[in-house]
């Protein structure tokens, strides 16, 4: 069964099919934008590209900041991309997100139990470093590609203090929404629903700075930026994981 969902006809239909699915979310959603002064703030500053950190269930809905909002800034300068696995998984999103104007960079970190096994992390890393330092936007998940699920790595915060960029936590939510019984609760988007798009606080990454600080940091505006968007959109409140509330 899995050969054939990754057989190159299959791949290609479930890309257009993914694709039209983004696109009709993106189009009928109806959208609160929160933080936008911010963002565009961050977009208008002379400095490298930015590093936009967003959790690995919303793939499906991450397009939408860029198609809904920040394609239209003025003050938008390079281009926006997103980091998919090299996975035969992640080719059909891949192919699908080239459809909505955003270019990809394939590759993730590896898996440290499968010796050998290419995850494209370095190529990657290389080739969203150059994008950046040219003033494109990287779109990452800290928790992808396999968790755990709402939990930071440090990738992010180190692709920007290698180039200089800054970080944005992202966070995107709607209701209602349906969820895989996937490491990540991975959501389905629904067209003509309730929906919220919330931009957090840039987080600086200079180089001389710890990177498990930036990780924490990271970690507390992504989680401070998911709880507005789902609250936005219309689900209950999470408190905040005690461990990082500030005494």
């Amino acid at each position: 069964m899995k050969a054939f969902f990754r057989s190159a006809p299959v791949v290609t239909v479930l890309g257009f099919v993914i694709w039209a699915w983004m696109a009709l979310v993106g189009r009928t959603v109806r959208w609160t934008i929160e933080g936008e002064a911010k963002a565009r703030a961050a977009l208008a500053a002379d400095t490298p590209g930015l590093v936009v950190a967003c959790w690995h269930e919303t793939i499906l809905l991450m397009p939408a900041g860029w198609t809904r909002a920040v394609r239209h800034w003025p003050e938008k300068r390079g281009r926006g991309a997103m980091m998919i696995s090299l996975s035969a998984d992640g080719e059909p999103v891949a192919r699908a997100i080239k459809h909505l104007d955003l270019d990809v960079v394939r590759g993730s970190t590896g898996n440290k139990k499968k010796a050998g096994k290419d995850k494209g992390g370095m190529r990657a890393i290389a080739e969203a470093s150059t994008r950046l330092r040219k003033g494109d936007y990287i779109c990452m998940t800290p928790d992808g590609p396999r968790g755990p699920r709402r939990n930071a790595s440090q990738g992010a915060v180190t692709l920007a203090q290698r180039t200089g960029a800054k970080v944005l936590p992202y966070a995107i939510s709607t209701r209602p929404a349906p969820r895989l019984n996937s490491w990540d609760r991975f959501i389905i988007p629904l067209p003509f629903t309730r929906g919220a798009i919330v931009f957090g606080d840039l987080i600086d990454c200079p180089r001389e700075a710890a990177p498990e600080l930036l990780q924490d940091a990271l970690q507390r505006g992504m989680d401070e930026a998911t709880r507005r968007a789902e609250s936005l959109a219309g689900h209950p409140v999470q408190p905040a994981r005690p461990e990082l509330t500030p005494e």
